[in-house]
């Protein structure tokens, strides 16, 4: 059975229904934690024996369960239904980009959209929480996964879309303060968690309009898969996290296909020019006001990572 762990100014807590116990642990970073897992599981243990007795989790102001620094790595377009809205055909190469840690932000945290970006979206995303060094070189298998990830979290890749498509700079465009949501919980499972992984669902809403939702069938390179491909370059270590791709649904979408063409052949300028012109009437971005809520769990309940609510506002 999955454990949810909340992070506050005064330590990690163990949660269960309403209530939370305190973890009585030493540890100060993510990676601290999961190296004592025993504090966790006697934590979790009084859980069940507290009950009602535990600190009410709606009186803990909940961090990022993920400490920083730490590697941020995210996968791009790597659900089926986000390819087709960005308008990919045929086979998607893996991809990833890194982010700068100094965005993850907490689940509450308002959401600080730069000056100079008016296009700002989101991504729901599952996010993969390192448990033991994955060096350069290594395979995983579906049943190697337990050894290498300690648990989830929910994340939202905030994107400033004009940086992103003008320069090509995933880094830069995804990286500025407040851009990762995390939490609320870190979400350790337990080896017979992880067949259930497939039933996750993200949704997403902004000021109560749905805009995502789907599950991890929807996923085109899998949690097992997507380490192995990473170890080809990249180490990760207790405490990285991975984020692993987004649905379809976001305020961005490639244009129709003969619009496309036509945009090919302007010089590059004027060929941005009209797209951000379009863009511009696209709705679906967000602006200061706005309210973006994300969760991500299972139908059954078995693993609930907990839901985030994130304000947007315009930088001062």
């Amino acid at each position: 059975m999955s454990t949810n762990v909340l992070r506050t100014a005064e330590g990690w807590w163990v949660v269960r229904d309403e209530h939370a116990v305190r973890v009585e642990t030493k540890a100060v970073t993510t990676a601290e934690l999961l190296a004592d897992r025993e504090a966790v599981r006697e934590a979790a243990r009084e859980t069940e024996v507290s009950g009602a007795t535990g600190t009410p989790v709606a009186e803990l102001a909940p961090l990022s369960p993920v400490t920083t620094p730490c590697r941020v790595v995210a996968q791009m377009v790597n659900y089926r239904s986000h390819a087709r809205d960005s308008g990919f055909t045929g086979e998607i190469p893996p991809t990833f980009f890194r982010k700068a840690s100094g965005s993850v932000s907490g689940p509450h945290d308002t959401v600080v959209k730069p000056a100079h970006v008016r296009f700002l979206d989101y991504e729901v995303e599952l996010g993969l929480v390192m448990g033991a060094p994955l060096p350069v070189g290594t395979v995983v298998a579906e049943p190697d996964l337990p050894s290498y990830v300690a648990g989830l979290v929910l994340t939202n890749d905030v994107s400033a879309r004009d940086v992103q498509l003008t320069k090509g700079q995933f880094y830069e465009s995804k990286s500025y303060p407040t851009f990762t949501p995390t939490g609320p919980y870190l979400t350790l499972l337990e080896p017979e968690d992880f067949p259930h992984l497939l039933d996750l669902r993200l949704t997403l809403s902004v000021n109560g309009s749905p805009r995502q939702d789907r599950t991890l069938a929807d996923m085109i390179v899998r949690p097992a898969r997507a380490l192995t491909l990473l170890a080809r370059f990249q180490n990760l270590g207790p405490g990285d996290l991975l984020l692993t791709g987004t649905p379809g649904g976001t305020a961005l979408k490639a244009p129709p296909k003969p619009v496309e063409k036509i945009g090919a052949l302007l010089p590059p300028a004027l060929k941005w020019k009209a797209f951000f012109n379009s863009q511009a009437r696209n709705p679906r971005y967000l602006h200061e006001g706005d309210v973006v809520t994300a969760a991500i769990a299972t139908p059954d309940g078995r693993i609930d990572l907990g839901e985030q609510r994130t304000p947007v506002t315009d930088a001062r």
